[in-house]
């Protein structure tokens, strides 16, 4: 059901008409003047709390593992949040200017019709998102049960379902129902669990960082290990696919920010928060987990170094009342020492875990799939949608290795994602010059109804380059390499540069009226 009271509000800025629009329901409406009331702390914290989570502390672990040295890894990790921060903030301020959710702004692009595509598009990738977190979450709840409850992994006896054991299962189907619980209560409640989550899992991060130097005497020995690139052209190779990988990892929220700006005071707040919160929060989260790493390596030696990039596994093994490999007795002595970490850990797990599942893949999706039906789905309904679709996706496959994550699934999407983004920020800058007709964004018969082919086909030929490296990637093709493997690893770069030229070229610059 939508909020009668923020509908109310809504309509009364807008002309009597709009009431009646099937493209207009009160989860899509422009955020009323009087509800923007988000603040420089607000967008900060939304990202410091997004970009706190388990992926995240990932994602350096995946860069070292294909062999970069612990500094190069930072340096990739910061390049693409600087690069892809630029798009965010593009897209962010029509949100802010106009109220308007990012389903809303692609009509202005795509038409009122044809904004369905970018919609869906965007909506799909954050419903793997969503499965992605919530069985991270879920394997998270499941590592703590076995360390204070060995026999909860023994039960189903080892049977499957979907590809998950029974333990597995149970645990993801915990999570999933947290997650969609809190979307039934509402985007309220987003913002609220936002605020207090961002300082409770920075705190969560340090504290464990300095507990374990202090254990290992000193950082570890990964900050002397070296690259493993003899020359500057094999690190390359890498690189270049990496740096697209990490603008991939945010190339969602790039589209969809609006959805968050919309609530924003101002211009100002927005952006501020924004830069304070990105980049910075990625840069300094990635190099705690590699303190973190490195000295769980000096304390773990019995364990698989590649396992303790996954911190559920580091804490696992501090509460845990059997000693570690190698060791005498177990890292916390005291057993209610243990019990109350291990509490406090998977609590701080599972808020990281939700408060960026919630920002990052409902949110959006939830307003996509809004985008379809306006006057049968809701925001709630779209929600409970991307749940089921998200469970279906078997996230835990795209999850198998690094190189799955990082060149098939992240490199992968920003191919997709990056011509919408290059069209939608060509529409609004250099063909609309940030200038909409909001009401006319709600009515079926405006200046941006049906369906913008221009949009259309330079989201198909932005696409299109990149097809025959991502099949080859993903192993369907094969074959000896050819132009298209070369710029495959640009894929977000080459889509946002083609598909945006080619829609500010060909467009008008008066779209009165798209057919």
């Amino acid at each position: 059901m939508h909020d009668p009271q923020l509908t109310r509000e809504a309509l009364a800025e807008l002309p009597p008409d709009i009431a009646d629009s099937p493209l207009f329901n009160g989860d899509l409406a422009p955020t009323p003047i009087a509800r923007r009331t988000w603040s420089t702390y607000n967008f900060a914290a939304l990202w410091i709390a997004m970009a706190h989570c388990i992926p995240t502390y990932l994602l350096a672990g995946g860069l070292i593992a294909v062999g970069m040295s612990w500094w190069q890894a930072l340096i990739t990790i910061g390049l693409g949040n600087i690069i892809v921060l630029i798009p965010i903030l593009l897209n962010a301020h029509p949100g802010t200017k106009y109220g308007i959710p990012f389903p809303v702004l692609a009509r202005s692009s795509f038409g009122t019709v044809g904004a369905n595509v970018p919609a869906i598009l965007r909506a799909l990738v954050a419903c793997g998102w969503f499965g992605i977190q919530t069985y991270i979450g879920g394997e998270a709840v499941r590592t703590f049960l076995m360390s204070v409850w060995p026999a909860f992994g023994e039960i189903g006896s080892g049977a499957m379902v979907m590809g998950l054991t029974i333990p597995s299962l149970i645990t993801f189907s915990i999570f999933w129902s947290i997650n969609i619980v809190i979307v039934l209560i509402g985007m309220n409640a987003v913002r609220h669990f936002e605020n207090w989550s961002a300082p409770l899992i920075l705190a969560m991060g340090v504290w464990l960082m300095v507990w374990l130097v202090g254990r290992a005497g000193g950082i570890g020995p990964m900050f002397d290990r070296p690259s493993a690139f003899a020359t500057t052209a094999d690190f390359w190779k890498v690189f270049v696919p990496s740096v697209t990988g990490m603008i991939g990892f945010w190339a969602t929220l790039s589209l969809n920010i609006p959805d968050f700006t919309r609530f924003g005071r101002g211009q100002k707040q927005q952006m501020l928060g924004q830069i304070l919160g990105l980049p910075t929060t990625m840069v300094a989260f990635s190099a705690m987990a590699v303190v973190i790493t490195s000295a769980a390596e000096t304390i773990l030696k019995g364990t698989d170094p590649k396992a303790l990039w996954d911190p559920v596994v580091v804490l696992a093994q501090i509460t845990s009342s059997t000693p570690p490999a190698g060791l005498d007795a177990p890292l916390l002595g005291d057993a209610g020492t243990r019990a109350i970490v291990a509490v406090i850990a998977l609590f701080g797990v599972a808020v990281a875990t939700i408060s960026t599942n919630i920002a990052a893949n409902v949110i959006s999706p939830a307003n996509d799939f809004a985008q379809l039906a306006p006057r049968l789905i809701s925001f709630k309904t779209g929600g409970i949608i991307t749940g089921v679709i998200g469970v279906l996706i078997m996230p835990w496959k795209l999850l198998a290795s690094a190189d799955a994550y990082i060149f098939e699934w992240l490199v992968g999407y920003s191919a997709l994602l990056g011509p919408i983004a290059g069209i939608m920020i060509a529409d609004y800058w250099l063909l609309r010059r940030r200038t909409l007709d909001v009401p006319d964004l709600y009515r079926p018969r405006g200046r941006y109804a049906g369906v913008n082919w221009i949009a259309m086909i330079a989201l198909v030929v932005g696409v299109a380059p990149n097809v025959p490296g991502f099949l080859k990637t993903v192993k369907i093709t094969t074959g000896d390499p050819n132009f298209f493997d070369a710029i495959y690893p640009y894929a977000w770069f080459t889509g946002v540069i083609v598909a945006g030229t080619i829609h500010w070229m060909f467009s008008p610059t008066r779209h009165d009226r798209m057919r």
